[in-house]
């Protein structure tokens, strides 16, 4: 029997499963930086306030879109649409029509596969409360690769 990532769409998928899909790597919560004028993303080792960065989790998860203005809620309808996820995340993999990578722990059976992947953010990340935002682009790391503006989407199946 096929595994519900590889036999659902995103929008058919039950809570539990959608929430499975997450594999914690954290990068959806480091700060990013948008240049206004090129459009070109760039990462920070600044995290989100609510953001556990030694489990890799959000710390009020269920309260997370009342407590942080600027969390993004991701859906079945903008997982492909998100630029600024990174290409690993398994949301933007299915709903571009690409399966779960090797190392996602829905594939490997270890939490652990994600960060032995190199994919999860460091755990020595600052909380964006502990920064100004002023002081932003002086902890920016790297560039992150995006989908392109006008990349199509792939229905999933």
């Amino acid at each position: 029997m096929k595994p519900f990532w590889e036999t659902k769409s995103l929008s058919e998928m039950s809570t539990p499963e959608w929430e499975s899909l997450c594999d914690g790597c954290g990068q959806c919560c480091i700060v990013l930086i948008e240049d206004d004028d090129t459009g070109e993303i760039f990462e920070t080792d600044v995290a989100c306030a609510l953001f556990d960065a030694e489990k890799r989790r959000c710390c009020n998860y269920g309260d997370r879109h009342a407590r942080v203005s600027d969390c993004v809620r991701l859906t079945p309808d903008n997982a492909a649409t998100l630029r600024w996820m990174p290409e690993s995340c398994a949301y933007r993999r299915l709903a571009n029509g690409q399966g779960l990578a090797d190392w996602h722990p829905l594939v490997s059976g270890d939490p652990k596969s994600v960060a032995r992947a190199g994919i999860a953010v460091s755990a020595k990340l600052i909380s964006e409360a502990d920064v100004a935002e002023q002081d932003l682009e002086a902890f920016i790391t790297k560039r992150r690769k995006q989908a392109r503006a006008n990349a199509p989407v792939k229905a999933y199946r």
